[in-house]
């Protein structure tokens, strides 16, 4: 094996070499030179020829066929032919010590081209209606000078704009329209540019090209959350990752000092480096900021570390509550109860996101049980690692798995907290779960060969999770045209009704039109809904007028949704449809084939003067 860094010793000041070795544990370097072997022909060809039968698959895949269980069960066996050759080629390169580290690097990019590439190819508009979401968000910012005033909804991103100043900055510098363009290869880029601090952090802890390498495929296979789309969360988490990355190797640095060495703990170029990362993390995103202080305190714990962590600490604590209690505060005052009582019931906070198996779609039922077995497999794995691999314990690798979890006990997030503390722990354990399966000393072919099957059935696990609601979050060109008309032609003031959140690019406008979403409402107001449609849409449209009407939009992503989650039953949209288009007083005014809006004015209701 390769060799380890002075951040796996008992004491940060280096001895013997600053190096710990075990006999027998060296891996050469790469020779520059010599015949290539069989196996080195296996894994330069495995790579191309992956890579060709993926672009072939996609050429014929009917996404009208997904239900239950989204893209997995129409991607034709092209594709996973394809995804298993690229892990087999992969676990032969891994299995050679002749490998070089650009290989590598092309094996890990081109599973990302295949897992977060795939939807960008297929789909022909923005996957992910929350993406539509804060594409409209940078628009209205562009359009009101940094805000978006008179929306409710919408002024957490007011309070933490980061991320959007930036895309309004690249929107108007390029000249383009919107962000729409490149916000749909969001999720292949996020992927990529985490790479880089990635490599950073495995690479502070061990010199081992098996260990690193085989983390950041383990990394990439498990990432099954789905927080790469255009979006805060995926940007601030890309900010943390390399704040990790520094951190770490900064760590490295202080313990290959000589003993007695007065030299700073940081220079100051790069901590000034780091502060302006944390900076940018505190005005992005409400929790990552959480998580970034917590993972700064795990690593802290240690007597060694803290010359090199408390100045971070420091710095990431006092801006984090600077923010919260100024720019923030209006978001903090107003959910500040909810706050207290989350931490009276810790408890909740674990199970919340987790979703209802009994009134989910038979498909989901599936999902939701892989995703929790993955989730559940990657830190049993990285506990046996920190169990079996004694060294993994002085690397500060197992204070980063943890490092997520006060935040989880502390708040639910809106029922995502258990998620978004596996998305933030898996750098560390994928580390750790490398040090478990690659670390070997003999017969290393074999060995990578035996791991191989866990690997695939790690990244079957990630397909589940990441591809499994593709019905929902895919929208059609005439989604997008029905959201188009309603956004864009209907009156100023006129009420926009849809029935869940997967309607594309809704909030375009916002500021000209007030918006109800059903699945949202009280359990009572979604009963009354399912019972009598009309009935259970009055209150909210009952004050609809000649010149502000209220609109209707009935469409294939929101019937899927109900479908999938249960929330609504899921003939809710289609009764819905019958229900007006049976009804005086409601005008279908758009339709397609995949969505119907219909128009509705209340003839007693009296006009605004």
């Amino acid at each position: 094996m390769g060799k380890r860094s002075p951040l796996t010793t008992s004491q940060w000041a280096p001895r013997v070499t600053g190096e710990t070795r075990r006999s027998g544990d060296t891996q050469p370097a790469a020779p520059s030179g010599g015949r290539t072997t069989a196996t080195q022909w296996v894994a330069r060809a495995a790579l191309p020829v992956a890579l060709a039968l993926w672009l072939l698959s996609l050429r014929h895949v009917n996404l009208n066929a997904m239900t239950d269980l989204g893209l997995l069960q129409v991607l034709p066996v092209l594709f996973w032919v394809a995804l298993g050759l690229l892990a087999a080629g992969f676990c032969v390169a891994l299995s050679d010590r002749r490998t070089r580290g650009g290989w590598f690097a092309a094996y890990v990019i081109g599973l990302i081209a295949i897992l977060h590439a795939t939807p960008a190819l297929l789909y022909p508009t923005l996957r992910y209606g929350w993406a539509w979401k804060h594409v409209a968000v940078v628009d209205a910012m562009i359009r009101n000078g940094g805000s978006v005033p008179g929306a409710p909804q919408l002024d957490v991103y007011d309070q933490w704009p980061g991320f959007f100043h930036l895309n309004a900055l690249v929107v108007q510098a390029t000249g383009l329209e919107s962000s729409l363009g490149y916000a749909v290869w969001a999720p292949p880029v996020n992927n990529v540019l985490l790479l880089a601090p990635l490599l950073l952090i495995y690479r502070a802890v061990t010199t081992d090209r098996r260990l690193v390498w085989g983390a950041v495929w383990i990394f990439y296979s498990c990432s099954w959350v789905g927080q790469d789309y255009f979006a805060p969360q995926a940007f601030a988490f890309l900010l943390f990752v390399t704040l990790i990355a520094l951190v770490t190797g900064q760590l490295r640095a202080a313990a290959e000092q000589p003993p007695g060495s007065r030299a700073r703990a940081w220079p100051v170029g790069r901590y000034l480096a780091v502060v302006l990362i944390m900076a940018v993390i505190v005005c992005s995103h409400p929790l990552t900021p959480l998580m970034m202080v917590s993972a700064l305190v795990a690593l802290s714990l240690p007597r060694r570390n803290r010359r090199v962590l408390l100045p971070v600490l420091g710095a990431g604590a006092l801006l984090t509550l600077v923010w919260d209690a100024t720019v923030a505060r209006p978001f903090v005052s107003a959910n500040l109860s909810e706050f207290v009582g989350a931490l009276l019931k810790p408890d909740s906070n674990v199970v919340s996101g987790l979703a209802a198996l009994g009134t989910a779609a038979p498909g989901q039922v599936v999902v939701s049980w892989v995703d929790r077995g993955l989730s559940a497999a990657v830190f049993l794995l990285a506990a046996l690692a920190f169990v079996m691999r004694r060294w993994t314990r002085r690397t500060g690798m197992a204070l980063l798995v943890l490092a997520p979890m006060p935040v989880l006990i502390a708040n639910s997030y809106g029922g995502e907290m258990i998620f978004r503390a596996y998305l933030f722990a898996l750098p560390a354990a994928a580390f750790l779960i490398s040090a478990l399966l690659f670390e070997f000393r003999r017969r290393p072919r074999l060995r990578v060969l035996l791991v191989a099957p866990l690997l695939l059935v790690m990244l079957g696990g990630l397909l589940f999770g990441y591809y499994g609601k593709e019905s929902a979050n895919q929208f059609t060109k005439d989604e997008v045209a029905a959201t188009h008309f309603v956004t864009a032609t209907t009156p100023p003031g006129s009420l926009i009704v849809s029935l869940t959140s997967d309607v594309p690019g809704l909030e375009m406008n916002y500021d000209r039109h007030p918006r109800i979403q059903l699945n949202e409402q009280e359990f009572a107001v979604r009963q009354r809904l399912v019972n009598d449609p009309i009935e259970g849409m009055e209150p909210f449209i009952d004050g609809a007028t000649v010149r502000e009407p209220a609109y209707i939009v009935l469409s294939r992503a929101q019937a899927a949704e109900c479908y999938l989650n249960g929330t609504l039953p899921a003939d809710t949209m289609r009764r819905m449809d019958t229900a007006m288009a049976n009804t005086p007083g409601f005008v279908k005014v758009f339709g397609n084939q995949d969505a119907v809006v219909y128009r509705y004015q209340n003839p007693d209701a009296k006009e605004a003067p």
